[in-house]
């Protein structure tokens, strides 16, 4: 599955904008045939966007349960002869997809894209009734997990296991676009980079589907041309797979992510996707990039903000970078789910590192206000076989969309797991083997909780980096900032005996924007500022620490609890993008005056 993009053989239309929308409380939407027409007694509502702040009633800002999209798109008369796909960038966390009255796709996983061939079902120069059903209803079965129950007034209520809010809907776009009936669908891109001699390569491999069985359709030719920036020339071949070689190559790297372009063909279809040429590798306890150690600052982040919640919105994409570069950032993960095609696109271009994470977050039913005191997480009627089979699912599908990004230079396959049950290893054991065979160039980690020390841990010499979330400071000794110095020391001191790369995948304080506090007192914005000094001169510390990422970027939607006033305060900038304090720190250290 390829992202669209326009070429001299393919074209698209984004289906943005206002749907025709309406809640489904009593599930009789496909009984009685919504999708079968015009979808009535409901509302407007945009798309891309999270229904969940857009309305006003707080029984439709919780619910849990179907809604319905539908709008009317136009096939253009000029497509006929081509191949039509209908393609839900995200449909969070369960899609189904009608085009007419024909049940064309049904997707569970709320943060990657999906599509139909509705090639046969269109006519030309005719509109296309287009109706997606999106369920949020979290399960045992499910990635992330949930509970739902069932009251005796009617009302059903999600319990999730994670520290952010629910938010559901068409979270990005929704595309029709069209191909010639043979044509490219997917292609893996690597690349090589000797640093002695600055000699680069891109290797490629395509996969293409032929209209008909004929064996000369068969025969289509394959080839293949990379290009420099300007749109030189620099080298090509044929055949399905190939290697093109870079003999003086320009590096992908943060301070020059120079991006190379491969223009791919198939009988008719054209295809281009950008190319960074760079190598990631772990080496003892470095990172390297390039062969060059990397030390990673940054920022755990959610794709959350004002109306919109979890919706796509470039304006905020565009903010958020500028921040970015602004306090000196070099990088990010994807907490706690794939983020949109276009935010990595865009990191691509901007030089952002990017830890890839998948949406396995909760898996831990005991830990915190959000699971239940001992209660055990990995088993058969817990999170077991289909829990399992699901997550792999999720590995492989983030792992297909986004494994041609010079950007993503890790896999995270799950957030705070229970990982000192001793039913984790079995459960995570064949998932890094697959996510290793799925793609063998990039390192696999796992963000650590504060539960599973390295005495209790029973999975992290599985993986490749250790990645660990810890609060001394604020959960764990709270307010008292002497002894979490000296407690976070301890443990990492404890971790480096791992001899692996150690990342601080999290770490900060809550603090109040505009609350101060003399002595700094916990929710003010000196007590934020205390705490993050005081762990990053234990990072200063631990030689093998070589990557420190705040949590969070900006504040974020929770779901209510008594701590969470307004949701989660860890930001450095407030929900809107403003700086607190912190931010100011830490464009002091990551990007200190010239001279």
């Amino acid at each position: 599955m390829l992202t669209p993009r326009p070429s001299s053989s393919r074209e698209y239309q984004r289906l943005d904008g206002l749907w025709r929308f309406r809640f489904d409380p009593f599930a009789e939407g496909e009984a009685t045939g919504w999708w079968a027409g015009p979808l009535a007694g409901g509302r407007e509502m945009p798309v891309p966007a999270s229904y969940n702040d857009l309305v006003t009633e707080p029984g439709e800002r919780d619910y849990v349960g179907d809604v319905w999209y539908q709008r009317d798109a136009w096939v253009p008369g000029s497509w006929a002869g081509r191949r039509v796909v209908l393609r839900c960038d995200a449909a969070t966390h369960h899609g189904t997809v009608w085009a007419n009255t024909e049940r064309v796709a049904d997707h569970a996983g709320g943060y990657v894209p999906f599509e139909a061939d509705i090639t046969d079902l269109v006519e030309f120069g005719q509109p296309l009734r287009v109706t997606i059903r999106v369920g949020n209803e979290l399960t045992m079965e499910t990635i992330p997990p949930g509970v739902i129950t069932e009251h005796a007034d009617g009302r059903r209520t999600q319990r999730w296991f994670h520290d952010f809010y629910n938010y559901a809907g068409l979270h990005r776009s929704v595309w029709l676009y069209c191909t010639p009936p043979s044509y490219l669908d997917a292609v893996t891109v690597r690349t090589g980079f000797d640093p002695a001699s600055g000699r680069g390569l891109v290797r490629y491999q395509a996969e293409v589907v032929n209209a008909g069985a004929g064996a000369q359709e068969t025969q289509a030719p394959t080839s293949a041309v990379l290009r420099a920036a300007d749109g030189a020339e620099l080298a090509r071949t044929t055949g399905l797979t190939g290697e093109l070689p870079v003999p003086s190559a320009r590096p992908w790297h943060p301070g020059d992510p120079y991006l190379y372009q491969l223009d791919l063909a198939h009988g008719e279809d054209r295809y281009s996707l950008p190319v960074g040429v760079r190598t990631v590798a772990v080496a003892g306890d470095r990172l390297l990039l390039n062969g060059q150690p990397v030390q990673l600052r940054g920022f755990g982040m959610h794709e959350d903000g004002a109306l919109r919640g979890k919706g796509h919105d470039d304006a905020r994409l565009v903010r958020d970078f500028a921040l970015l570069e602004w306090i000196g950032a070099n990088s990010f993960r994807t907490s706690h789910y794939p983020y949109a095609e276009e935010v990595l696109d865009y990191a691509d271009r901007q030089g952002l590192l990017v830890i890839g994470e998948t949406p396995a977050v909760g898996l831990h039913l005991s830990l915190g206000h959000m699971g239940d005191p001992g209660a055990r997480t990995f088993a058969p009627d817990r999170i077991g076989p289909a829990a399992a089979a699901a997550h792999r699912a999720a590995i492989t599908e983030l792992i297909a969309r986004d494994r041609n990004h010079p950007c993503v230079i890790a896999w995270s396959i799950a957030n705070e797991p229970d990982t000192a049950e001793q039913a984790a290893r079995p459960y995570f054991a064949p998932l890094v083997a697959a996510t290793r065979e799925l793609d063998p160039t990039r390192p696999v980690c796992f963000a650590n909780v504060a539960t599973a020390p390295p005495a209790a841990d029973v999975v992290t010499d599985l993986f490749d980096l250790i990645c660990v979330n810890r609060y001394y400071g604020w959960y764990a000794s709270p307010g008292d900032l002497a002894a979490a110095e000296q407690d976070l020391t301890d443990e990492l001191q404890a971790w480096a005996r791992y001899g692996k790369p150690i990342i601080i995948t999290e770490f900060g304080a809550d603090a109040l924007a505009g609350l101060h506090a003399l002595p700094a007192t916990m929710w003010s914005e000196e007590y934020q500022v205390a705490l993050i000094a005081a762990a990053l001169r234990v990072f200063d510390r631990v030689p093998e620490v070589i990557g420190a990422h705040v949590w969070n970027f900006a504040d974020f939607a929770t779901a209510e609890a008594v701590h969470r006033p307004g949701g989660n305060h860890k930001g450095v900038f407030t929900r809107d993008r403003q700086p607190k304090a912190a931010a100011w720190l830490l464009r002091e250290r990551w990007r200190p005056p010239a001279g």
